[in-house]
């Protein structure tokens, strides 16, 4: 289990040499990379060592990871226990998100094992599912969308354009997004333009 307080222990020189890796890959990117491409940067043949130094970077609590999903780790080292509000995502149009926000929610410990991580919503398209403009949402990450159930609720990336909230459909090769809110027109695009970010675990409303 990761380190949830006080500070991380100190890494060796291959653990920090891929923890400064994907500090810089993460901020760049905003997800994290794949196994195949830490080994591709570590200059590794293998994902043994891969694997072997990120688990020792969340027994030493510098990072989250739940092991074989390289797409679940989030960066813990120096930051104090929460989930990280990684910017904001559009409920309306699509527009860009924020990159400079730094808070912090501070949830329980366990959630932030999950690899969830919050964004907050701009607008007013999800109001029907009970989701308002300025709310924070709580995503968890979604490995394959093909496995998503029609009609949950996402951040879906499209390259160029932005981020936004909403439901969910593929049908083929086209998605479409759905907003909840009859104001709002869904969005259809190519399966192979949209990139889902994260699935609904839950809204965090302060009054």
């Amino acid at each position: 289990m990761p380190v949830s307080s006080g500070s991380p222990e100190p890494l060796t020189t291959a653990q920090q040499e891929l923890y400064d890796w994907l500090v810089d890959y993460i901020g760049c990117h905003r997800h994290s990379p794949s196994i195949r491409q830490m080994m591709q940067a570590m200059g590794l043949r293998s994902p043994a060592p891969v694997q072997s130094r990120l688990r020792h970077l969340q027994q030493k609590g510098w990072i989250t990871w739940q092991e074989g999903q390289a797409r679940t780790l989030q960066l813990l080292g120096g930051i104090t226990s929460g989930i990280p509000v990684l910017g904001a995502v559009a409920a309306g149009g699509l527009v860009e998100t924020f990159d400079d926000v730094q808070d912090r929610l501070d949830l329980a410990p366990v959630l932030e094992t999950r690899g969830l991580f919050a964004l907050t919503v701009n607008g007013d398209s999800m109001v029907d599912a009970h989701i308002a403009d300025g709310d924070v949402v709580l995503m968890e990450p979604v490995v394959d969308a093909a496995r998503l159930r029609q009609g949950t609720i996402v951040s879906a990336l499209v390259p160029g354009s932005g981020t936004t909230l909403k439901h969910f459909h593929c049908d083929g090769l086209t998605v479409r997004l759905e907003a909840a809110n009859s104001a709002y027109e869904p969005i259809e695009l190519p399966v192979d333009q949209v990139q889902v970010q994260g699935k609904l675990a839950a809204v965090w409303r302060q009054m």
